[in-house]
Formats: structure tokens, sequence, C-alpha cells
């Protein structure tokens, strides 16, 4: 079979797609809510940045505790990405940037729904 993979976009779930929203937009994101809309507020969302590309459904239920959404994103600088996310301070939480046994130079980032963003730019050669 040959089919090509063009992109993919992981769904997130959220509690309220416009708190989302708004959060990602604090990190940096461009954020837009489907044009349909629940009673009440936006039921879908869209981020983008760039290439990369994220979605948000509502999840009135959702437990952030026992959220296990993750998804990584590779960047040129993740040192500079984790120091624009602190100075936003969305919300969430940001743990600090390390260097990985696999060549990477990476942090993590747990929405305030519990869904993980690990972010990670290649180490440079010493």
């Amino acid at each position: 079979m040959a089919v090509t993979f063009e992109r993919a976009a992981p769904v997130l779930p959220v509690r309220d797609v416009g708190a989302a929203l708004a959060h990602y937009r604090k990190l940096g994101f461009e954020a837009h809510a489907y044009d349909e809309q629940g009673p009440e507020g936006p039921i879908y969302g869209f981020l983008s940045w760039g290439p990369v590309q994220l979605h948000l459904a509502l999840f009135r239920e959702l437990d952030p505790e026992k959220n296990t959404s993750a998804s990584y994103i590779y960047v040129d600088d993740a040192d500079a990405l984790h120091e624009a996310w602190r100075k936003a301070a969305p919300g969430g939480r940001l743990a600090a940037v390390t260097d990985t046994p696999y060549r990477l130079r990476e942090f993590a980032h747990v929405d305030p729904d519990g869904n993980l963003l690990r972010v990670g730019s290649p180490l440079e050669e010493r």
C-alpha cells in the first residue's frame, strides 16, 4: 500500500475549550474555536505554531489527575521556548530543562487539564 502521511494533529481533551484556548494563546500558539458552539461555549478548538497542530476537544468529565494525553514537540531551541513559557506564566506545570541520555535538551509542560507536552531540541555536539 502506497499511502503518504501528510501530518498529524493530536487531540487533547479539555474541560473548557475557551479556557484552554486562552491558556495556549499565552504560550504563543495561534488558537481558535471551531465555529459550531454548544450552549456553554466552544466544543472544539485548533492550535497551531508553524507546522505543529494540536486540537482541543471538550470532555467535561475529564479528571486532570488521571489524564494520560501527551504530545512531543520538536523545536530548534528548547531553552528559549522554556524561558518564553516561564515568563508567560500561563498556569499548569512547567518542568526544568534537562539534557537527556538520548541526546535531546528537553522540558515538559502539563496544562491545567493534565495534558502533557514534552518539548525537545537536539543537543549540540560537544
